[in-house]
């Protein structure tokens, strides 16, 4: 579900990230998810959980996985396109089941194993084959030098895999998993405005907020990381660490449909090949 909700809501965000810029448009994405948050935590009471250890632990998890983590994934993006940058986020599926083993304890065995192989290795193929022959365009160009691309791309995804697993631990311990979204999501904003107050000229706006922009900002923090974040701190709860990064990692393959309903976009040949091993790859571990 939370891969689902990411999915979703990269269709909102497509729109104002291209016009505002993709610090600006964080920006205000983290404020509109901040506000729904809080506002949600405050009503359920949630908040009382709360201590100094773990604002904390989740303040430092934000800073990580929301602030360091998704810069480095925009500018990857930047610099080898959407398609690229994202065979090299897939990666975080791979470190957090090695960080998980290794700190957690956590194995993944068997059928569940070979399950995990095939959705992560079908994720990378439906990313890596799903440009088609007659498409062109500026985002499949390089932009700079590829190898520092290619490490931004992995350092986006470290951090989102070490984000994530930190987390872990104080999750199995009952902690409301709207609160923890928004203790993270606050500390992330925090450090977004400290960087906009330095006056570096990249977090600057392209432009100023329209009605349209906000309103689809808005549907992005809600879907993304209102829902989508919050469900991912709950599976953390009830799972293994390494299969819920395994299982969320399968955004871009439920994008693929959802891209040729609104777009009219028919995936390429080598994007349901990879598709098909995902889909595969996720039964066997349901049936392990």
């Amino acid at each position: 579900m939370a891969a689902a909700s990411w999915a979703v809501s990269s269709l909102f965000s497509a729109p104002p990230a291209q016009r505002l810029g993709a610090f600006a448009f964080s920006r205000w994405r983290m404020l509109f998810a901040s506000v729904i948050l809080w506002s949600l935590a405050l009503a359920g009471g949630g908040w009382r959980d709360l201590d100094a250890a773990a604002v904390g632990l989740l303040g430092l998890s934000g800073l990580i996985g929301i602030f360091i983590g998704d810069t480095a994934l925009f500018a990857c993006m930047n610099r080898l396109g959407p398609r690229r940058s994202g065979v090299l986020f897939a990666t975080h599926a791979v470190f957090s089941a090695f960080l998980a083993r290794l700190f957690l304890g956590e194995v993944i065995r068997g059928w569940a194993l070979a399950g995990s192989a095939s959705l992560v290795g079908g994720v990378m193929l439906a990313v890596l084959w799903g440009k088609r022959e007659d498409e062109s365009h500026g985002w499949e160009q390089t932009r700079g030098r590829l190898v520092v691309g290619v490490l931004l791309g992995l350092v986006a995804a470290l951090c989102q895999s070490v984000a994530t697993l930190m987390l872990k631990p104080l999750m199995a311990t009952g902690l409301d998993a709207i609160s923890a979204s928004a203790v993270r999501m606050s500390l992330a904003l925090s450090a977004h405005g400290v960087l906009l107050a330095s006056g570096w000229a990249g977090a600057r706006a392209k432009a100023p907020l329209r009605a349209k922009d906000a309103l689809l900002t808005f549907l992005s923090a809600a879907v993304a990381m209102v829902l989508g974040m919050t469900l991912i701190l709950y599976a953390m709860r009830h799972g293994q660490a390494g299969l819920v990064a395994i299982f969320s990692s399968l955004t871009p393959v439920l994008l693929l449909p959802l891209l040729w309903a609104v777009y009219r976009r028919r995936p390429a040949v080598g994007a349901w090949f990879g598709a098909s091993l995902a889909v595969a790859g996720t039964a066997l571990i349901f049936l392990a």
